[in-house]
């Protein structure tokens, strides 16, 4: 028997078209690695002036991003993390995760500075 969700702090809607929100977030279809527009930055801020390289635009599902983030890791062999939608790889390493990217059929740019 399937379980029936609880709807809390809804009393009564005289609209229509009232959908109600459950609170669970659909997640995006990833795009194709020639639809994505990735940048590629180096920053410092809040990590004790340690350099580490950010991707960021990144459409698609978290399950996809991490694949990616693991990926450019070990073709880096450096350490990282996937937080928030963005992948952080511990040091500078700019053009070498951006070549990465390119051969892998991603459209990545860099940005900023250095």
């Amino acid at each position: 028997m399937a379980k029936k969700k609880k709807r809390i702090d809804i009393v009564y809607s005289t609209n229509p078209n009232f959908g109600y929100d459950d609170g669970e977030e659909e997640e995006e279809e990833t795009l194709e690695p020639n639809q994505q527009d990735l940048r590629v930055l180096v920053d410092r801020k809040q990590r004790k002036g340690k350099e580490v390289t950010l991707v960021t635009g990144f459409v698609g599902t978290d399950e996809d991003l991490k694949d990616l983030g693991k990926s450019i890791k070990q073709k880096c062999g450096v350490g990282g993390a996937v937080k928030n939608g963005e992948i952080m790889i511990q040091g500078n390493v700019v053009k070498k995760v951006l070549d990465i990217l390119h051969k892998s059929g991603y459209k990545a740019k860099q940005s900023g500075g250095n």
